[in-house]
């Protein structure tokens, strides 16, 4: 399994970014994936998942409304809107749902 994430970087509050995570070594097609974050000093959070077909979608509560999770053929995406200071992470897509196998990161930080 590899997983890779991309899209990361500095944005100001209120900003976007859009976070990819490229799949290979498995058969991205038939998983649940998931995103989580963990933002300095503290634990793991989940943040969103997908089922194998996109069909069923959840978000943890901190970023419902702002966050959408989607993937393609072979790739899992992250379009993080109105983002806030809190959002500050490191972000690692996850195979399944709780994941068992993760890609190295991509840090976000959401400062002015």
């Amino acid at each position: 399994v590899q997983l890779v994430e991309s899209g990361g970087g500095l944005v100001q509050p209120g900003g976007s970014l859009r976070l990819s995570c490229a799949a290979s070594g498995f058969t991205f097609r038939i998983y649940p994936m998931t995103w989580v974050r963990q933002a300095p000093g503290k634990g793991l959070e989940w943040v969103a998942s997908i089922n194998h077909d996109g069909a069923i979608i959840a978000y943890g509560d901190s970023v419902k409304g702002r966050f959408t999770i989607s993937r393609d053929n072979a790739r899992l995406y992250l379009e993080m809107n109105t983002l806030k200071p809190d959002d500050t992470a490191v972000y690692y897509c996850g195979k399944e749902r709780p994941p068992d196998s993760w890609g190295q990161g991509t840090q976000v930080t959401v400062s002015s």
